[in-house]
């Protein structure tokens, strides 16, 4: 698993993991059922502690993308339904939306802006 990580992100790397297992789940790359690497194998394959690895995959266990264990390691869980997004989500993306419209674009534009992104996302 490529993933690419900014040390000099404000983003904790952690939540870099995290957000690159979503989108690739997202978009196809990654299948339900599909194995993840184990903790040890990503943190050395990425240069970083165990811990923060430990970190990210227990927060996509939370969030029900991947299901772990002892045998088997992480995998990409399937995902029925549709749940509703949960307050944190929601609150990022109000903030997403106000930066765009106080970066000027129009409530079509935004609309128009998101359905593109949703499309490259892999619609389902």
């Amino acid at each position: 698993m490529l993933l690419r990580l900014d040390f000099s992100s404000d983003v904790p790397i952690y939540q870099q993991i995290r957000n690159q297992i979503v989108l690739g789940i997202a978009d196809g790359r990654l299948a339900p059922g599909e194995r993840l690497p184990t903790i040890r194998a990503l943190a050395e394959e990425s240069g970083i502690n165990m811990m923060t690895v430990s970190k990210a995959y227990q927060l996509l266990k939370q969030e029900g993308y991947i299901h772990t264990d002892r045998r088997s390691g992480a995998t990409v869980c399937r995902r029925e339904g549709h749940a509703a997004p949960d307050a944190a989500t929601l609150a990022g993306l109000r903030l997403r939306l106000s930066e765009l419209r106080l970066a000027g674009l129009s409530r079509e534009e935004a609309l128009v802006l998101c359905g593109e992104l949703y499309d490259e996302g892999g619609e389902r």
